[in-house]
């Protein structure tokens, strides 16, 4: 199974849904990465600091790129197919061979908020790890004052398990966080136009 996924995340393949292309993140992301990455707003509520120059993205990057070398769980770039224009990334934070589970996460351009992208990659994420993946049970957490992506998880159908007091360290303060998951054997969302 480990041999398996390594070899699946080293050749990550194209995820396309109706709007959006999930492919493997390049340097010519720079531009588009660093344009949201340097939003407060949008890292406010993930584990990852402000972006405060081109080289700093460039540098997470290429830490990307090794990962996938290395056949590490890694994150997919969120391109809309309308203008090519990569808008964030989704990916697997960890994956745990032995329990067939894993732990989903997402960045999103501020500017694209709303207009249900983050709802439309997260299901092809879940359905590459149920179906390519062949995992069991996958997880995704949010900061509990970031309702809205809670929002995001209970719409591909993810099941909300409980508060995590105190869970992380973020931006200089212990957050709880809310737990969410779905096994293979529950429903997702049909209407999606996912296809590998």
């Amino acid at each position: 199974m480990q041999a398996y996924c390594q070899s699946v995340f080293s050749n990550l393949p194209v995820l396309e849904t109706r709007r959006l292309r999930l492919r493997p993140l390049t340097m010519r992301d720079e531009r588009d990465m660093y344009r949201y990455c340097s939003d407060p707003e949008v890292s406010r509520h993930v584990l990852w600091d402000t972006h405060e120059s081109p080289r700093q993205t460039r540098a997470v990057l290429r830490s990307a790129l090794r990962q996938y070398r290395s056949g590490a769980p890694g994150s997919f770039a969120i391109e809309r197919r309308s203008d090519r224009r990569m808008i964030g990334t989704i990916g697997f934070m960890w994956i745990n061979c032995e329990h067939r589970s894993g732990e989903v996460g997402y960045s999103l351009a501020r500017d694209c908020w709303n207009q249900g992208y983050a709802t439309e990659a997260l299901c092809a994420v879940l359905r590459f790890g149920f179906e390519t993946l062949k995992l069991h049970r996958i997880e995704a957490i949010h900061e509990s004052d970031n309702p809205a992506s809670g929002r995001v998880m209970e719409k591909c159908g993810m099941t909300r398990e409980g508060t995590l007091r105190g869970r992380v360290f973020n931006k200089g303060r212990f957050s709880d966080v809310c737990l969410y998951a779905i096994l293979r054997s529950d429903p997702l969302p049909g209407n999606n136009d996912f296809s590998v």
